[in-house]
This record gives structure tokens, sequence and C-alpha cells, in this order.
């Protein structure tokens, strides 16, 4: 009986570190190429997982949106193009005239629940301190949590040589990277501000996390800072290479509802050279 029990603990504690990993799954847009030609068949590959690998594909009924923005217009893409194979989501489309072109996935929300220390672990480790110091202060490290959460992501790709203003629409997702300059014209050694959006409006302090990989596959580290009063964060681009930009918004619910905690997740890809 005794041991009965203590697999049943162990199997119980596998579960629950599973869906913290799963909860705790970034999600990039990362396509086979950022600068590209006109008239160029692109593959897009979405990372759910971390910048560098996938651990599953996001499934077609989770998809709120996909789009591109050229400078003809915005085009929502059929999801029944979606490619769900393997552990990476795909999907194509091709590109037209010159331009700033922007990427937009976004999914529907999800809940899901955590024991209370793998639920810390989380927001120690995904860059959620100010939720983590609230339940510390409100004496709430021991609870379980119930998080709703959602996935916003976008990417820019440089079509041909001309860059045009796309790069600054935003999408209407309920969080988003949105740059003040287009990146497409920077170089290494600059600094690209953004801002975070959350329901469409700028979000003062928001801790925004950000690295990348160098054109020779080595990382570029991982650093943090925070959004100022308007929303906007300056990011030094240290070197070439591919960067990512992320935030993650969590704001704890009403008591009664179905999640204790919302969580809004936005990231943006891009290149420079």
């Amino acid at each position: 009986m005794k041991t009965t029990r203590i697999a049943t603990v162990v199997a119980v504690a596998m579960i629950l570190l599973v869906a913290a990993v799963a909860a705790a799954h970034d999600l990039f847009i990362e396509p086979e190429q950022y600068h590209v030609a006109e008239g160029t068949e692109m593959l897009v590959r979405v990372l759910n997982g971390t910048f560098d690998k996938s651990e599953n594909s996001i499934a077609r009924d989770r998809l709120v949106d996909v789009s591109v923005v050229s400078p003809g217009g915005r085009a929502r893409l059929d999801t029944a193009d979606w490619n769900t194979t393997g552990d990476t989501s795909t999907f194509r489309f091709k590109t037209g005239a010159a331009g700033t072109y922007v990427l937009g996935v976004s999914t529907r929300p999800r809940t899901f629940q955590l024991a209370a220390k793998a639920f810390n672990a989380y927001l120690e480790e995904d860059g959620i301190p100010d939720v983590l110091a609230a339940r510390r202060r409100n004496g709430e490290l021991g609870k379980a949590a119930r998080e709703r959460y959602s996935k916003h992501v976008k990417a820019l790709v440089q079509v041909g040589d001309a860059t045009t203003e796309q790069y600054a629409t935003p999408l209407g997702y309920t969080a988003e990277i949105v740059p003040v300059e287009n990146p497409s014209t920077l170089r290494a050694g600059a600094t690209v501000h953004i801002r975070v959006l959350v329901d469409g409006a700028p979000v003062a302090k928001q801790l925004v996390m950000y690295g990348g990989r160098r054109a020779n596959g080595a990382n570029i580290a991982r650093r943090s800072t925070r959004s100022n009063a308007n929303g906007v964060v300056s990011i030094p681009l240290r070197t070439a290479g591919v960067w990512y930009i992320e935030f993650i918004h969590m704001k704890r619910q009403a008591a009664g509802g179905d999640a204790d905690y919302e969580s809004k997740w936005a990231t943006l890809t891009f290149e420079i050279r």
C-alpha cells in the first residue's frame, strides 16, 4: 500500500510538472527568411516552446486570427492552410509588392490549474515578478492557481528594398508589441523603441524580455527592461541577427470566476543586419 501511495504521489507530481512546462511555452513566429524578394513563396514556422525549439504544434481550433499586413492591406489567411504536422505549426503565403510586412497569429484563451509551488516557479522563471511579489505580500504562496491565458505573436518581414509604414500597424490583439520605428531600417548598435499594448492601451512599467540569435547561430543573451509611462521600451540592438521581444501581462481576476489570473502574452521577431 505504501508503495502504491508513493507511486501515486510521483505520478501526480509529474502531471503537475508537465502542466507547468506546457503553461510556460512561449510562442514565436519565425519565417524561413526575414529579408526576401517580391513574389517569394514563403514558409512561416510558429514555434510553441522556446525561441529555438517547438515542443508541439497549435491546433486550428485555437486560432482567432492569422494575418499578413502588406502595402496592399491586411489579408486574413484561411486557417485550413494551417499545418499542424509534427511539433511545429506552419503556414505559407506569397509576397507581393516591396515593403515591410507584418505577420500575426492570435490564439483563443485557455484555462489551466497549477499547484502552488509550480505556479510560483512559473511566475519567477517566465518574467512575471509583480504577480509573484503580490502573492508573497498577500500570503498566497501556498495557494494553487487557475490561469486563463492567450498568446498573440507577430513577426516583421522586409520584402525588397523599399521600407513602408506597415510595421507600425496594430492588429487589434489583446496583447501586442508595436514598433515605434521600423527595425528594417536599423543596424547593429542602434536602439529600437517599441510600445506594449494590452486591450489596445499602452501599459506602463510592464516587464519586457528580449534576446535572439546571431547569424552564426550563437545566442544573444536574454535581458529584461520595463516600459515607461507611455508604454514605450528602449532596446539596444547590440549585434546583427534575429531578435525577439516578449512580455506577459497578468492580472488577478475577481473571486468567483473560472480563473484566478488572466495572462496575455505577446512576442515580436525581426532581423537586423
